[in-house]
């Protein structure tokens, strides 16, 4: 059973920012997509200042980074990043999503939750950023406006398959896999085994502000689901799953991407969407924008 997807505690500003995007848009492959106009993007650009983030942050406080979870010291993980935006009740908050390789070289994978209400057409989040490798309030690689995002329709009516790709502008004319490289993904069906789970959880002493991650094995979960046994708090939603992962070089494929945890505090297991057909087909749109 779904307890709780893992967006961060969220701060909720005096001013509501931010328009509503354009229009969604659905197509027999069963993708939903959405864009954000040149206006909305150049809006959520300067929305995002460091003291807006310092605001998000110190109101997010989930306890204890869950056990098993460790802040990341190995090499930087620059594909790895805070996806900033404001709900739907117009609140300040982040999860985590990830370049990956794509033929416009300008996509990142998340969770579906992260960008829109599950089985809610229409409410999506809006004033949504990507940060790669942000670290302690540094962007060392900028900020990328999200210019477009697609999703399974099935998210979007019945609250199934959590997974989500977002479409960056470019930052000072650099396309983000060029700026921070990519990792693979992979959409096999089947739990994806030894992985190491990332993610900027809203936990202390984190708040957001450095990546963790943690070793398991995914197993088969309830439904069309795979689990480790990891805790997991907010903000690590959207967090890749990276396979065949290698330390010192922190290039893996994306096997899964954090949707929910057990419990509403303190899990003990975290969970992901089995990447399959219906995820390839949402990574597919959004490689021809």
């Amino acid at each position: 059973m779904r307890v709780r997807h893992l967006a961060a505690c969220a701060f909720a500003p005096v001013l509501v920012a931010g328009p509503l995007p354009a229009g969604a848009a659905g197509a027999a492959d069963g993708v939903s997509q959405f864009s954000f106009g040149k206006a909305d993007r150049s809006q959520a650009l300067a929305y995002w200042t460091p003291e807006r983030i310092r605001k998000a942050d110190s109101a997010a406080n989930e306890g204890a980074t869950p056990r098993g979870q460790h802040p990341w010291k190995g090499p930087e993980m620059k594909t790895v990043g805070r996806l900033f935006f404001v709900n739907d009740k117009g609140e300040d908050t982040w999860c985590t999503a990830t370049s990956v390789s794509a033929r416009n070289r300008s996509v990142a994978l998340t969770a579906a939750h992260c960008v829109q209400v599950p089985a809610s057409p229409g409410n999506h989040h809006v004033s949504m950023v990507f940060v790669p490798g942000y670290h302690k309030g540094a962007r060392p690689y900028g900020t990328y406006a999200v210019r477009a995002v697609t999703m399974p329709r099935s998210w979007e009516q019945d609250a199934k398959t959590d997974v989500a790709a977002l479409v960056l502008d470019t930052h000072k004319g650099r396309r983000l896999a060029d700026a921070v490289g990519a990792q693979q993904v992979a959409f096999p069906g089947r739990p994806a085994g030894r992985v190491t789970v990332f993610g900027y959880p809203d936990s202390r002493p984190e708040q957001g502000e450095q990546l963790v991650s943690c070793d398991a094995v995914a197993k088969a979960g309830a439904g069309h689901t795979q689990s480790v046994a990891c805790g997991v708090a907010g903000g690590a939603s959207g967090g890749p799953w990276l396979a065949h992962f290698d330390a010192r070089t922190g290039k893996g494929t994306v096997a899964g991407l954090t949707s929910f945890g057990d419990t509403a505090t303190n899990s003990r297991t975290t969970s992901a969407e089995l990447l399959g057909p219906a995820a390839e087909r949402v990574y597919e749109r959004a490689q021809g924008l």
